[in-house]
């Protein structure tokens, strides 16, 4: 494997100013059923598109690293290709009754829609799936359908290559759009789109974190208004972190990066609510996971290795295997020293002094927050699943929120038995490898709280 340096800067003092482009001109559980039917030029500049077509915002590139191989073992037998495909329900669940939720309430999708590149380049990970279902007009076209039918107001996707393919559905159902593509060679990136009707624009702005030592991802930060009430306000992030499930420090801080640059934009439109996207590339019981709820962590408890999770999330363990295959080199990893060098110190933490990394935004998790059945939801309330491949089975995709916002209710995903009998993703009636995550929020009534939502982590910066 081709070695992975980190530039030896430090992102911690450098987060510039916010670069601006203004856009151009219920009670008790109730569940409601959503089907999925079958039928149903290299650049790296920052794309915004709305009614008056595509505008571009150069950034910066460089030459980027080769993709980072994937080797988990899948233990399983190969699905038959003529085995029937199951149904694909989903249903909505409804939060408990919360008095300080608003009538103004909107909806956001996180869906890592699997590049198109990507699906060919490691196409190890999808042998149990039929080639026809692998094209892309035909992922596409369920990608699509799959959206507009559940009709959110904004949505963060990752791993985009095709992006005017999916702008020329979207806008004809009156989305607006942006884009960032990774830096270096890679051709994919984050897209965000939004009702032009219900939201406008205030702000967006691109995070190029190879410009501070972090690799090629980006993500996104966008300010919107409602513009039938222009008092609410919402900070939407949108994040496709680093996969590497080895460079856990790298993902660290990437994340703290982005939590802080939203609290500027946040602050700087009144200490609006946030609301955090993406595919993070982290388990539910990772430390990385907790680092995000908690807002702290000492990384000094932890190997590097280890702090995302995904080393320990094997098929095995999710389907109750017998016998578990035993990787050596994982048996050997755990014998050498969890040591820290300043460098990994540094690009974690943003300091080679500082062991505790920590983050601006008191979050909770959409789907945590929202009680689920068992056969779809871990212990700590996340989703048992959110992707599926011959070489990974398990939660990575999350929506975090801060005070002034109240989760209504949340798309459940589905269960492990029907996930299973796809034989893996995407499969007939679905067009990914990740199931979209989508949750409703409300604004609280009472605005004011969300003023001290920063206030805790705050402290813990300063003090430290």
């Amino acid at each position: 494997m081709r070695s992975e340096a980190t530039s030896s800067s430090s992102w911690f003092g450098r987060i510039p100013p916010t670069a601006t482009s203004a856009p151009s001109g219920g009670s008790g559980k109730c569940r409601h059923f959503i089907f999925f039917s079958s039928s149903c030029c290299k650049t790296t500049n920052t794309i915004s598109c709305g009614s008056n077509g595509p505008t571009t915002h150069s950034s910066s590139s460089s030459p980027s690293t080769r993709s980072y191989s994937r080797r988990w073992y899948n233990p399983l037998r190969r699905k038959p290709f003529d085995e029937p495909s199951p149904d694909v329900f989903r249903h909505w669940i409804d939060a408990d009754p919360n008095p300080i939720s608003s009538q103004e309430r909107f909806s956001v999708v996180s869906y890592n829609i699997l590049g198109d590149k990507n699906a060919f380049k490691h196409r190890d990970l999808y042998q149990n799936v039929r080639y026809e279902y692998m094209k892309w007009n035909r992922r596409k076209r369920l990608i699509c359908q799959e959206l507009i039918g559940l009709n959110p107001d904004i949505i963060c996707m990752q791993e985009v290559d095709r992006y005017f393919d999916i702008l020329n559905v979207m806008e004809k159902a009156g989305y607006a759009g942006c884009y960032k593509r990774r830096t270096g060679d890679n051709v994919d990136g984050c897209a965000m789109f939004w009702k032009a009707d219900k939201f406008r624009l205030l702000e967006q702005t691109s995070i190029e974190f190879k410009e501070f030592g972090l690799r090629e991802n980006v993500a996104q930060l966008s300010a919107f208004e409602m513009r039938n009430t222009k008092s609410r306000r919402v900070l939407v992030g949108n994040i496709h972190v680093l996969y590497n499930p080895n460079r856990g420090e790298v993902k660290l801080g990437q994340i703290c990066f982005l939590s802080s640059r939203a609290r500027i934009v946040a602050e700087k439109w009144g200490n609006i609510p946030v609301v955090l996207a993406g595919d993070f590339n982290i388990t539910p019981q990772s430390a990385i996971y907790k680092f995000l709820s908690s807002s702290e962590l000492n990384i000094k408890s932890y190997d590097r290795r280890d702090l995302s999770g995904q080393r320990s999330c094997h098929l095995v363990q999710v389907f109750e295997v017998k016998k578990e295959i035993i990787n050596p080199f994982a048996v050997m990893d755990r014998l050498l020293p969890n040591g820290w060098t300043d460098e990994e110190v540094k690009v974690a933490t943003g300091n080679a002094q500082c062991y505790l990394a920590v983050h601006p935004l008191k979050l909770n998790s959409s789907y945590a927050s929202v009680k689920g059945s068992p056969r779809t939801r871990g212990i700590n309330g996340e989703p048992l699943a959110t992707s599926y491949h011959s070489k990974f089975f398990g939660t990575v995709d999350y929506l975090w929120y801060t005070k002034g916002l109240v989760p209504t209710r949340v798309l459940d995903t589905l269960p492990v038995d029907i996930l299973r009998r796809t034989g893996g993703l995407p499969c007939k009636k679905l067009g990914s490898d990740h199931l979209a995550l989508v949750s409703e929020f409300a604004f609280a009534e009472a605005i004011n709280e969300c003023n001290d939502y920063m206030s805790t982590s705050s402290e813990k910066i300063a003090m430290h």
